[in-house]
């Protein structure tokens, strides 16, 4: 709608009457409108239809001074619309800009991520419907509080504070138990700054860390951590589904299906004496761990197939109980010891903070339970891979960044207080437990935070359950969506079974979840699971805070998150604290993570399907060209560091399929001219015409040219160039393709055999002028002749590799030679170098200096000096009939169809009154001289088919066209140059050197 728009209005607001006496009803915060506009037609009556479709929606609250607008372009036979079906779309205050008034709108989509079609005008015969209204409901979001804040801290505080850390303070000692924390708790505070910092540098989508690294680091980076962070969450569910069983079984023994009793030896230290007791300690069975841990499993399924809002509403009631069971703890170390309470619980005294201070490590069993011919050594290493998980959790709220109000607020906000909240608790309960029992019995009370609890026991096993039950429904909640987010980026086919619309549940992934949750359970044992989980959660941490590091070491100009306080260093810090706890805790653990990983990406790499999400990497290889380039500068390259850089002339003469943009084995040749695959070849292609109506077309032909080179494994890029005739594209290419350094120094194109066949009369002109400036340029040229017989990798060739070197040209048909040898195809050929000298020419003297040449350039390769009689005696020879060979017939064709042409340039001119014209320009005729080139052309053929007839490929100097001579001419010289040879490539190099003696 170009001539006003529609405004919002309350219904108790008047409404005005229209012109033509038609009343309409107002458009209401409550309406829909949906307008579909049709592009104007010639003699159309208006210049858009409009039809609108009125859906009652829930009204919304407007300001009671909103006027009501109605554009007189909606009412049916208005004057406007009469005025506007003749004239142009002036009206519209953006015409200026080229752009409609849904421009903005479009483009804020698709800045956001959201593939959707690039707007652009409607064509002839062309309808755009555009819907305005709400936008589609996409669930429930969340503030920073229920959306973050409550899963960070929900995950955070789970099983092993519980049932673990009074153990983990007896094994350790206060100050080494304060250590543990502050390390561990150092690690999730700076990936949670480097989180931050990623989170708010844009709008996020739902995957949480997978989408940051993802976006940062590259799809396949993305899709290995994330997969490896989802397993890490899969895991912790059946981590703290055992938690909450063992816990349940212990409060409740009955409730055993299995009892099992083990004999404890306890060897501990008590005021600096080593004693020594017997007791005997039920623990629970590995077969009620198991069977009570797949039901807990399977209920918590039901809840979380329920969705986030439901999850939402249930997690107060997990988090408000485990809250007041802190609070019961707290109460009960203050008051402690109460007149029911064991021996070993001294309450708050400073003598047992003393004996508590250093660290007793000492071997424990399966369970826990110290005893001196227990399996398990414990030392600080093991214990930080046991403590960990109760750090880890700070990712639930990014888990669910879909589900989000404002992801750039609440991720960096939430996340961050949890994370120092929780630290903060733990160091200060390494405190109060150190000091309020006895070594042996925070070694022995599996339960010590019950114990002391006030005012019973029960509160806090009650605690301990809803505690890792909420910790579970957060793991199994977060990892789904994860999964789900990894399959709808539609990198590996086969998580397409994952995939879910938006604001739908994933509930394939949730199966698939609690299938690998259930298998962890059956495990059953606690210690061995968490180092697992520790592994796959550090591999995430790192891999965020290597993003972080990446993006902001690189400092893109899209760089720009919100969250201020970070910097790379920190980043780095964070990164090697990662790695430095992976290996802490078992090498053997953290070589199987990044196998595990590894193997993932190069699965991806294989496997997956290209995406380009303007990663790090990119940025990275950007900017490291930017200066590469800059430090080549502008000056010559030295001839050791030459490389080829071949301009690759994809479609000069002739015609090929519509579906094979670039003769193939044109790519062929261009793999031939790379050693190894080191190189960059540019394939370019002309189209006639104008770029204004050719544009698209282009862009979909430069498409199909960059697909095709990839199919035909060539290192290279495409380029298509619109332009009014070939010969002012390739001039256009030759000035500007390039930057500094990395500017092609090859042209290499196909010899129009077809010129004279299929009578292209604009063929000469056009291939003189290519050469021309080429050499003006300095470039060099490579015309390759019988390209459809050239071999590919497959078709092994033998013989020779014939070069007849005539003048100086740097070097390059000699490194041309030594490239195809290193190729399978001519890796059996051996080289012979022709050198062409005149009769009074020292032909020894001559072969002896070219092998001390080639020698110097460490070539192997045969020399043979060929003897050319000069023109003058070829044609004293002639007038005695003795030029007779294969060529002199070509020869005196040539002759004929010169004289022809230029017989008939001869009568244009006289009948014009001009002077000798070609194409426009010119052109001086000296017929000795075309006698004495044709003669050389002649020499020099008979020569090639004399020596070289079974040679597998002939490389000779490419002769520039002499100057003012017309183009027919020059390809009349050519042709008798390359005729009756099968395969040819005809080379003009430098006025500088590509090869060098000098090491």
């Amino acid at each position: 709608m170009e001539n006003g728009g529609i405004e919002e209005a309350d219904d108790a607001l008047p409404v005005p009457t229209p012109l033509n006496g038609r009343r309409y009803r107002p458009v209401g915060s409550s309406d829909r409108a949906v307008i579909q506009m049709t592009s104007m037609e010639p003699g159309s009556s208006s210049a858009a239809s409009i039809e609108a479709v009125v859906t009652p929606q829930p009204p919304r609250n407007l300001k009671p001074d909103a006027n009501l607008t109605i554009d007189p372009s909606m009412r049916e036979g208005s004057p406007d619309d009469h005025a506007a079906s003749g004239g142009s779309q002036g009206d519209s205050k953006l015409e200026l800009f080229g752009f409609d008034s849904l421009v903005n709108i479009l483009g804020l989509k698709s800045m956001t991520g959201e593939h959707i079609q690039a707007p652009s005008s409607p064509r002839d015969g062309e309808d755009v419907a555009i819907t305005i209204g709400r936008p589609k409901e996409t669930g429930p979001k969340f503030g920073t509080m229920m959306g973050v804040f409550v899963p960070c801290l929900q995950n955070i505080l789970g099983i092993i504070y519980y049932i673990r850390f009074t153990w983990i303070v007896g094994m350790a000692g206060v100050w080494q138990s304060l250590v543990l924390v502050s390390f561990c708790g150092a690690c999730t505070f700076l990936t949670g700054i480097s989180l931050s910092a990623i989170a708010t540098n844009g709008a996020m989508k739902g995957g949480g860390p997978y989408y940051l690294i993802g976006r940062a680091l590259g799809p396949e980076v993305g899709v290995s951590i994330g997969l490896c962070f989802f397993l890490g969450n899969a895991v912790a569910g059946s981590m703290y589904v055992l938690g909450a069983v063992e816990t349940f079984l212990d409060a409740v023994p009955s409730a055993g299906l299995f009892q099992k009793s083990v004999t404890v030896v306890n060897n501990t230290l008590v005021n600096g004496t080593e004693t020594a007791g017997t007791s005997t300690i039920s623990t629970p069975s590995l077969h009620d761990l198991q069977v009570y841990g797949v039901i807990v499993t399977i209920l918590l399924c039901f809840i979380v197939f329920g969705g986030v809002k439901i999850i939402n509403k249930v997690a107060p009631a997990f988090l408000i109980p485990v809250l007041f069971s802190l609070l019961c703890i707290y109460l009960g170390v203050f008051i402690a010891p109460r007149h029911n309470a064991p021996k070993g619980i001294t309450g708050l005294s400073i003598t047992t903070f003393k004996d508590n201070w250093g660290s007793d490590y000492q071997r424990t069993n399966n369970a826990g339970v110290p005893d001196p011919s227990g399996s398990i050594y414990w030392d600080f290493n093991a214990l930080v891979g046991l403590f960990f998980p109760a750090v880890t959790g700070i990712m639930a709220g990014s888990n669910r960044s879909a589900s989000l109000k404002d992801t750039q607020r609440s991720i960096p906000i939430g996340t961050l207080s949890a994370t120092l909240t929780t630290t903060a608790m733990y160091l200060f309960s390494v405190l109060l437990f150190g000091a309020l029992a006895t070594r042996e019995e925070l070694l022995t009370d599996r339960l010590l935070t019950a114990t002391v609890a006030w005012p019973a026991p029960a509160v806090i096993y009650i605690g301990i359950i809803l505690s890792t039950l909420g910790a579970a429904l957060q793991s199994l909640t977060g990892a789904p969506r994860l999964l789900a987010a990894i399959a709808n980026d539609d990198i590996l086919p086969v998580l397409n079974y994952f995939k879910v619309s938006e604001g739908s549940e994933p509930h394939a992934a949730t199966l698939f979840t609690a299938f690998i949750c259930v298998c962890c359970v059956v495990i059953g044992n606690l210690d061995l699971i968490t180092p697992t989980i520790t592994m796959f959660f550090l591999l995430c941490y790192a891999g965020v805070n290597l993003s972080c590091f990446l993006l902001d070491l690189l400092d893109a100009p899209s760089w720009r998150p919100r969250w201020k306080f970070h910097h790379w260093s920190l980043s780095l810090v964070g990164a090697l604290l990662c790695v430095v706890i992976m290996f802490l805790i078992s090498w053997s653990f953290t070589v199987v993570s990044l196998a595990l990983a590894s193997l993932i990406y190069y699965y991806v790499s294989i496997k997956g399907k290209a995406g380009d999400w303007g990663d790090g990497f990119k940025s990275a290889y950007f900017q490291l060209a930017l200066r590469s380039l800059r430090s080549l500068g502008a000056n010559q390259v030295h001839p050791k560091n030459w490389y080829p850089i071949p301009l690759i002339f994809c479609r000069p003469w002739g015609k090929l399929p519509e579906n094979v943009p670039c003769h193939p084995k044109l790519a062929d040749f261009a793999n031939c001219m790379k050693k190894k695959g080191r190189g960059m070849s540019i394939f370019v292609s002309i189209m006639d015409g104008d770029y204004h109506e050719l544009a698209e077309d282009a862009k979909t032909a430069c498409r199909q040219l960059d697909a095709y080179i990839d199919y035909k494994r060539c290192e290279g890029v495409a380029e298509i160039i619109v332009a009014p005739t070939m010969s002012d594209g390739f001039r256009s290419i030759v000035q500007t393709m390039g930057l500094g350094n990395l500017k092609p120094n090859i042209v290499v194109m196909r010899y129009p055999e077809i010129w004279r066949r299929e009578n292209l009369t604009q063929i000469p002109s056009t291939f003189v002028s290519i050469i021309n400036y080429c050499i003006i340029a300095n470039k060099a040229v490579v015309i390759v002749k019988g390209l459809d017989e050239w071999p590919n990798e497959y078709q092994r060739q033998y013989g020779t590799i014939d070069l007849y070197w005539i003048v100086r040209d740097g070097g390059l048909m000699l490194l041309l030679s030594q490239l195809l040898l290193t190729k399978e195809s001519f890796e059996s050929c051996k080289i012979q170098v022709f050198c062409i000298s005149e009769e009074d020419t020292d032909a020894e003297e001559l072969k002896a200096d070219v092998k001390k040449f080639l020698y110097d350039l460490r070539m192997q390769a045969e020399v043979i000096v060929v003897t050319m009689k000069s023109w003058e005696s070829h044609m004293e020879s002639s007038s005695t009939g003795a030029q007779q060979d294969d060529s002199h017939e070509a020869y005196t064709s040539a002759q004929q169809r010169i004289r022809t042409y230029l017989d008939e340039m001869k009568e244009t001119a006289q009948r014009e009154r001009q002077p000798l014209m070609e194409n426009g320009r010119q052109v001086v005729v000296n017929e000795q001289k075309v006698d004495k080139f044709l003669c050389t052309m002649l020499k020099l053929n008979s020569t090639i088919l004399r020596y070289s007839r079974m040679a597998a490929v002939v490389l000779v100097s490419l002769p520039p066209p002499p100057l003012n001579h017309p183009s027919y001419f020059y390809m009349e010289y050519m042709d008798l140059l390359v005729e009756n040879v099968p395969r040819m490539l005809i080379v003009r190099g430098y006025t500088r050197d590509v090869v060098t003696f000098f090491t």
